[in-house]
């Protein structure tokens, strides 16, 4: 993504409508719409182009499986991904990168009387809420999944969740803004932010200064770093596996206590993920690969024959009631941050640009500005 800087950094334009700081799929989202409203937007990434959780994560569409009881976020998460479909079409026109959009649902399997009681009071909320929610003995799931082991109770069958690929996604985001005539700048840390009696005026990173009307963060993990002290992010460390079968082994993303199972457009099944809460090493250990690979084999035997491809791992970042944070940070007029999505940020990046842009235009919905403000918790105790 760097051919948009290099040999004209001391020519470049110092002064943007916008200023997007983190190169991951939030970010690139809330550039790209941005870009697209005729914004002159300058994003910022102190790496590369998506090379944080967003690269690592397994590009799941769960709107419906990580949910099971109502709440904002469940409508934030069904809008956004109602938006995939056309917003395939959309990346791929603008910026020639297919985002391998799958949408052969996924089904989530009970291997315990809880675990099955926990599904169906799932599946009757999910009805409640207008969605398809089957459940499935362990006959039908076997009918639809061959290979898997018949060694559970039943399984709920989401037919509307899907997946993508994840560092498709954020590099179709960042191309398209990039498109639409957004500058992207790597390796560039930022190191301050510049403000004045006015408001607030740009950033200094060890490339210069850059000028803004309005500064959006959105630094995944780092997001502490920019936040007030009591509204800090708790990194989580994950880790994945990839292998790759020589035939196809299943066609749905299969969910089980513990393990996911992600079947590719390339053949690939990702398996994930481990949780490790306030851990950030980059290491992947022995342990968390052999716990990955032995849980995913008692679901899917088959796999043992499979060829082991890579493995790698992720820093989410997680807010400590669940919701992202959206919004612009209070006493800071034109300082917007969005960040803490979790493990839901692929699914929630199309919203999560357009409710940015929306703000900045102040014509988001109040909704989910009450519900994702950065001050929420205090505003809950007024």
């Amino acid at each position: 993504m760097t051919d948009s800087i290099i040999g004209r950094r001391n020519s470049m334009r110092k002064q943007f409508d916008q200023i997007v700081v983190g190169g991951g799929v939030i970010g690139c989202s809330i550039a790209y719409q941005l870009s697209k409203r005729g914004y002159h937007v300058l994003l910022i990434e102190s790496g590369t182009i998506g090379n944080g959780a967003s690269c690592a994560a397994a590009g799941m569409l769960g709107a419906q499986a990580e949910f099971s009881s109502d709440s904002v976020l469940f409508d934030f998460a069904r809008e956004s991904r109602a938006l995939f479909p056309e917003l395939a079409r959309e990346l791929k026109e603008a910026s020639g990168i297919d985002i391998e959009l799958v949408q052969k649902g996924m089904l989530k399997l009970a291997y315990t009387q809880e675990q099955l009681n926990q599904l169906k009071k799932m599946a009757k909320f999910q009805e409640n809420a207008g969605e398809t929610a089957i459940l499935l003995t362990e006959k039908a799931v076997l009918l639809k999944e061959r290979k898997l082991a018949p060694d559970f109770l039943a399984g709920l069958f989401l037919p509307d969740d899907g997946h993508v690929s994840a560092p498709m996604l954020t590099s179709a985001f960042a191309r398209a803004a990039q498109n639409h005539h957004a500058v992207l700048l790597e390796h560039t840390q930022v190191n301050e932010i510049i403000e004045q009696e006015n408001g607030l005026k740009g950033v200094k990173t060890g490339n210069g200064s850059f000028y803004c009307d309005k500064l959006v963060m959105a630094t995944g993990k780092d997001m502490t770093n920019w936040l007030p002290d009591d509204m800090a992010i708790t990194p989580v460390k994950g880790e994945c596996v990839s292998i790759r079968p020589d035939q196809p082994l299943i066609g749905s993303t299969i969910f089980s206590d513990g393990c996911y199972l992600v079947p590719k457009q390339d053949g690939r099944i990702i398996i994930g993920a481990t949780s490790f809460p306030g851990i950030t090493d980059p290491v992947v250990r022995v342990k968390s690969v052999e716990y990955l690979l032995t849980r995913a084999k008692q679901i899917l035997p088959a796999i043992a024959y499979a060829q082991m491809e890579n493995f790698w791992t992720g820093i989410r970042p997680q807010t400590e009631d669940g919701f992202p944070y959206i919004g612009e940070i209070p006493g800071k007029q034109g300082l917007y941050v969005a960040a803490g999505h979790y493990r839901n940020g692929i699914l929630l990046s199309p919203m999560t640009g357009i409710m940015m842009a929306d703000l900045i235009e102040g014509k988001a919905a109040e909704k989910y500005t009450r519900s994702f403000a950065v001050d929420r918790a205090q505003q809950a105790i007024i």
